[in-house]
């Protein structure tokens, strides 16, 4: 038969993974030294979780998933996969009222969406998050920005933006053109600006019964970014903005003293972010080329863990898309070249000798040296050219009589430099001692 993958999945072989692995790597370390903690949360959730957390639009790219017996033979649904590791993470807090506050978490988990696949969208993607629940200060949502500031320094980007915005702003906006009870289709439409332009976003707000003057209004306030934007929005708007602006100004200010270059934060008054749980600060990140959309956003949600518990918690957290990660240092080049992690083979004479090939083996694993043994043996130059193309840089051969001398033979393939030593000087020239 046919066999083909799932639309918006991948496989991922060893020479991706381990590329893979490296940045996410990579991505961790600089999680860890900010002080934040590892989760993990299920796969599935219960289906009240989930919905009503991320707009109508999210709702319905939510993969769900049927009851077991007859409910699901009539199509009623009782869980579904998560859509983001957000809302997890409030039901854990909600759940989990021991923990010591603020509470500081990362998350790298597979999600899934039931989207149209493109490039660098898919139906199943991992998300890497930190989020701190419990700081109302605007410390927590600069320390966000830092973060993945210093991630995508760590992996190699240098010409990537941070964008900054307020959702308290864009409902002053909102407001101020006189549209307030249609603020939610507003910001889905703003939201989409990056996708299809200007016209195609006035185009959705006429769709949406809004008047063209309140189109035009709105434009005025979203015309300029930077600084620029900032004294026209506290002149336009007045007190209504007043209090989102000095948190901006906070965030910045603290985003600068935690080393982020100023040249890579932006504030970008059209800058939405669709779902509807953020309440305050929002931020996305973009690369300069090539042209892929964010590569990754948070905001703060002060409201979403109040749905789960008693009271209402401040939370702020950020997501680094590393798919879309992955894809653009793939196009630039910039993923490192690792075909294995093995850093020895050792081959086999034959099935009289692979008892020693392993002992051999086992040396160089208790030194900490990832090997394996040419388990299908044969010529020593099939052997050799096995270990070549799967990029392992050294070769031991050890026969009965290296054996009987204590020693074996190492070979470099980088260099085909080849040398008879003591296993133990063997692997102390692996190792590089």
């Amino acid at each position: 038969m046919a066999v083909h993958l799932a639309k918006g999945a991948r496989d991922h072989l060893p020479a991706a993974m381990h590329r893979r692995l490296q940045v996410f790597e990579t991505v961790r370390e600089v999680f860890t030294r900010y002080g934040f903690e590892p989760l993990e949360t299920p796969a599935f959730e219960r289906i009240e979780t989930l919905t009503g957390k991320y707009g109508d639009e999210g709702d319905k790219l939510m993969y769900r998933i049927l009851k077991r017996g007859a409910g699901g033979q009539r199509g009623e649904v009782d869980l579904a996969l998560r859509y983001d590791l957000t809302v997890p993470l409030a039901r854990v807090v909600a759940m989990h009222p021991e923990l010591r506050l603020p509470f500081k978490r990362w998350q790298m988990q597979p999600v899934w969406r039931a989207d149209r696949p493109q490039k660098g969208r898919f139906r199943e993607f991992y998300q890497c998050d930190v989020d701190t629940v419990g700081a109302p200060s605007m410390a927590a949502d600069a320390e966000c920005i830092a973060v993945v500031h210093d991630s995508l320094v760590a992996l190699g980007f240098t010409d990537f933006t941070v964008r900054l915005n307020h959702r308290a702003l864009l409902r002053a906006m909102v407001e101020h053109v006189g549209v307030a009870d249609q603020e939610v289709g507003v910001l889905v439409a703003v939201d989409k600006l990056d996708k299809i332009g200007r016209e195609g976003v006035s185009r959705e707000l006429a769709g949406r019964g809004i008047a063209q003057a309140a189109i035009d209004g709105l434009w005025a306030l979203l015309a300029e970014t930077g600084d620029g934007a900032l004294d026209l929005l506290r002149n336009a708007l007045g007190e209504p903005a007043h209090q989102a602006l000095d948190e901006l100004a906070l965030v910045l200010a603290h985003a600068g003293d935690l080393g982020v270059d100023s040249a890579r934060i932006l504030f970008d008054p059209t800058l939405a972010r669709g779902l509807d749980y953020y309440t305050g600060p929002v931020f996305e990140t973009v690369v300069t080329e090539p042209k892929i959309g964010s590569i990754g956003g948070g905001g703060r949600y002060d409201g979403l863990i109040g749905m789960f518990g008693k009271q209402a918690m401040p939370a702020v957290g950020v997501s680094l898309g590393i798919e879309r990660i992955l894809v653009v240092m793939e196009e630039l080049g910039m993923l490192p070249q690792v075909r294995t992690r093995t850093q020895v083979l050792v081959t086999v004479f034959n099935d009289a000798s692979l008892g020693v090939s392993q002992r051999t083996a086992t040396a160089f694993r208790a030194a900490g040296v990832a090997t394996q043994v040419a388990l299908k043996g044969g010529k020593l130059g099939k052997q050799f050219k096995h270990a070549a193309a799967l990029g392992v840089p050294w070769v031991v051969v050890v026969g009965e009589r290296e054996a009987a001398a204590g020693v074996v033979k190492l070979k470099d393939l980088r260099t085909g430099d080849q040398e008879e030593l003591t296993l133990s000087a063997a692997v102390a020239r692996v190792q590089g001692v």
